[in-house]
């Protein structure tokens, strides 16, 4: 039998802290707090960030310890999210591992936030048959700072192959919700509505580009466009259209990730295929993937809607990788605001 290595993963690269515990790659807990202080300014503050991820970091991960059933000194290791993010939110984090992990004399492990996304589909539970991916396989990461197209030839090898020239999926979903008044974070109410709307009711412009990258810039500029010319005509037009509008911007969006990864899987030999980050929570989206993989017989791989969101079950796996080859993180690193896979 393997033996049991004790991971504690931290992910504070946002507004959500969290911590998980994983026994090699089964998450024994994975706790998460939100923050709700950012929706009256509909998006995130990172000021207002940074003081809560210092209130809420304690108690998350004596928690999700607890949950875990294991006490800190039965720890191997201590995983965190070093970037990319906001800095503030990841300085707490990044203080808060690297202390916990000399008090303790454990190796101290770095992640990179995006691979992390991408690993979420190796994450195992208790008691479940738990696929996960072969290697090489073909990965969507799709979230609200991010939209790529990965080649992951292993868990420490991958490759972009497509990404966004400007604005993410994620980011196109947010803005034009908040244009039509929706909540903050747009993403899920645009998705909630889109079930009741039709998604031909009005036609928005794609750009079309060469290669596997994404342009959303030119679809938020047709849909502000769209709207501003109806209210002209009529000022409740959002009001009465708001379903129609969401499903239509919806498809638009997801037409434009799809169409790239089917060229990327025509391209490439690939038997697996797998989605990752915060927007593969869309149901639009799993829909249409899930269709793609049935129609074009493909394995097809979306980890469970709780690891599809910031979380630090994904951190605490993607460092037990790491802790696998023995690749540890010196004292003195600091995060980093930006960086790509």
């Amino acid at each position: 039998m393997d033996k049991k290595t004790y991971i504690l993963g931290i992910e504070s690269s946002c507004d959500d802290t969290s911590a998980a515990v994983c026994c090699n790659q089964i998450v024994l807990s994975n706790v998460v707090a939100s923050q709700d202080v950012h929706k009256k300014y509909g998006g995130v503050v990172p000021e207002l960030a940074s003081r809560a991820h210092q209130q809420n970091i304690i108690p998350v991960v004596q928690q999700a310890l607890q949950q875990a059933g294991i006490a800190k000194e039965q720890l191997h290791a201590v995983a965190f999210t070093r970037g990319p993010g906001l800095m503030g939110s990841l300085l707490v984090g990044t203080s808060f591992a690297k202390a916990l992990a000399l008090s303790l004399n454990i190796p101290l492990i770095d992640v990179n936030h995006l691979q992390a996304h991408v690993l979420a589909n190796f994450i195992q539970e208790p008691m479940l048959e738990n696929k996960q991916p072969s290697f090489p396989f073909l990965c969507m990461l799709v979230s609200g700072g991010n939209s790529q197209l990965i080649v992951v030839h292993s868990a420490y090898s991958m490759q972009i192959i497509g990404k966004t020239i400007d604005d993410a999926a994620g980011e196109a979903f947010d803005k034009c919700a908040k244009i039509m008044d929706l909540p903050y974070p747009g993403g899920p109410h645009i998705d909630k509505l889109a079930k009741e709307g039709n998604p031909k009711a009005f036609k928005l412009s794609k750009a079309t580009m060469d290669g596997y990258d994404y342009s959303f810039s030119g679809l938020k500029t047709s849909f502000l466009y769209l709207l501003r010319d109806e209210q002209k005509k009529n000022i409740r037009f959002i009001e009465e259209n708001k379903a129609d509008l969401c499903a239509s911007l919806q498809q638009a969006i997801i037409d434009t990730l799809m169409l790239k990864f089917e060229k990327a899987v025509a391209t490439y030999s690939v038997n697996d295929i797998a989605l990752a980050g915060g927007v593969s929570a869309n149901s639009g989206l799993r829909n249409a993937f899930t269709d793609f993989g049935l129609k074009h017989k493909k394995q097809l791989f979306i980890p469970k809607l709780s690891y599809t969101m910031d979380n630090a079950a994904m951190i605490a796996v993607a460092g037990y990788f790491k802790y696998l080859k023995k690749d540890f993180c010196a004292i003195d690193l600091p995060p980093f605001a930006r960086v790509s896979i």
